[in-house]
């Protein structure tokens, strides 16, 4: 069905802010196609004037990056921060911000299935900084065909990425256990990280004073997606619309999480990290191994103590010989297809996604640039920077895109899975059983959702 409305209705609205609740976040016409034509191909940078609202992360975009895109393109730049509450009252209402902060891994099946997200092909096809042979393969999470994601039309672009599941150790840690440091070059078996994380643990009475390992990422959906991969199998169906977590290979995930999460080695639902992520553990020393990515690594460069022990290596793998190294954020901008101003719009994305802002997020080691040219601008200077430079560049020949469902967001499938995991843990539910109870309620939101999208 296609709509000239450039707001959402009522029901729409509710459906879209169910995301604070975690509830079945389905709304709308039916998903975009690769065959929606968008409307002839539109000016760029030097025709850009008027106003620009950019809603992102004040650390990202903020008031510093306004003004400096205010002065770079003659334009006016404001900005709101992101929120997701807030982002579904301007869209609903057919007022919405011009750019807005998303994470393409998993946000754009989504926003197409929605038709809120614009079509930018037009605008990468007339680009004067962002050429087709530059584009990294990890801007592909930002094409959805209607179907797949991957192909299809470009809806946005990562300001940086990180492999997610790649690897950072601290090697004082290992060698005061006197475990072997992971190889630069060759991947972790899974079982044996589990098994090092449980020599690396250290205790001070029933407390963990030091975590053995945290695989948990960016979310255990998306942890649990790749675990299955990796045993050769899909956690989600070809058509987006069901999981199914009782498959043999969907079962050594879940087994394998439960092992690590049983034994107590690192934060799990049951008893979370007080700091709430890796980076003020791993510098105060008291994580041996996070799987979080090439982006950490920033972290360390303003911290000797860290720079000196801090390891990267490959993201680990089972022994089917399968080797997946995904990313799950690609953390970037895209465009409502409601802004008033998108040529302006386009020329705030442009200019912060591949001028200037881009070359200097490049040497800052918070994550790999989207454009291949940059990537050589990526910091080497300190040896940990350069070791993980090279793991990193050899990193990539194994990413791959997976795709995510258009019919419910992430959250409100890792809340379910956050709500049932701590039966499992404790033992009242086995992984069966935590597998049957997962189909069943995740597989009701996608019904939900799909029904709501026709």
């Amino acid at each position: 069905m296609t709509t000239t409305n450039t707001g959402l209705s009522r029901r729409r609205f509710l459906a879209l802010g169910g995301a604070a609740a975690g509830g079945a976040l389905a709304v709308g016409c039916s998903p975009a196609s690769s065959t929606n034509t968008p409307a002839a191909a539109p000016g760029t940078g030097s025709a850009a004037k008027g106003t620009v609202t950019v809603m992102s992360q004040s650390g990202e975009f903020g008031p510093k990056e306004a003004k400096a895109a205010s002065q770079a393109l003659g334009v006016t730049v404001k900005t709101v921060e992101y929120d997701l509450t807030k982002l579904t009252a301007m869209l609903a209402s057919g007022n919405p911000p011009d750019v807005v902060r998303g994470m393409g891994a998993t946000d754009t099946p989504y926003l197409v299935a929605r038709q809120v997200a614009e079509n930018l092909d037009p605008y990468f096809a007339k680009s004067t900084l962002i050429k087709a042979d530059d584009i990294d393969p990890v801007n592909d999470l930002w094409r959805y065909d209607g179907e797949k994601q991957g192909s299809g039309p470009r809806y946005g672009f990562a300001k940086d990425y990180s492999q997610d599941c790649t690897l950072w150790f601290n090697s004082a840690l290992y060698d005061a256990s006197k475990v072997t440091h992971p190889s630069a070059t060759t991947p972790l078996l899974l079982d044996d990280l589990l098994d090092e994380g449980k020599r690396l643990v250290k205790r001070q009475g029933a407390k963990v004073s030091v975590y053995g390992l945290n695989p948990n990422g960016l979310g255990l959906f998306t942890q649990l997606t790749w675990l299955t991969d990796l045993a050769g199998g899909k956690l989600t169906s070809d058509d987006l619309a069901s999981v199914d977590f009782s498959s043999s290979e969907a079962q050594r995930a879940l087994t394998w999480y439960l092992d690590y999460a049983k034994a107590g080695i690192g934060p799990t639902v049951l008893n979370p990290d007080p700091n709430g992520w890796d980076g003020p553990t791993f510098q105060a020393g008291r994580m041996a191994t996070t799987l979080s990515g090439y982006w950490l690594g920033g972290l360390f460069a303003g911290d000797p103590k860290s720079a000196k022990v801090a390891g990267f290596a490959p993201a680990p793998q089972f022994d089917t010989s399968r080797r997946v190294s995904p990313c799950f954020g690609a953390t970037g901008l895209w465009m409502p297809k409601a802004s008033k101003n998108k040529d302006a719009a386009w020329a705030v994305m442009e200019w912060f996604l591949a001028g200037d802002p881009a070359k200097a997020r490049a040497t800052g080691g918070w994550g790999i640039p989207p454009l291949k040219s940059l990537q050589k601008l990526m910091p080497q200077k300190l040896p940990y920077q350069k070791q993980a430079y090279e793991v990193q560049m050899a990193e990539q020949q194994h990413f791959s895109v997976t795709s995510f469902t258009p019919y419910v967001r992430q959250d409100a499938i890792n809340a379910i899975i956050t709500r049932e995991l701590p039966k499992a843990i404790k033992g009242t539910m086995t992984a069966g059983q935590f597998a049957d109870t997962l189909n069943s309620q995740i597989n009701a939101q996608l019904a939900d959702g799909k029904k709501r999208l026709r």
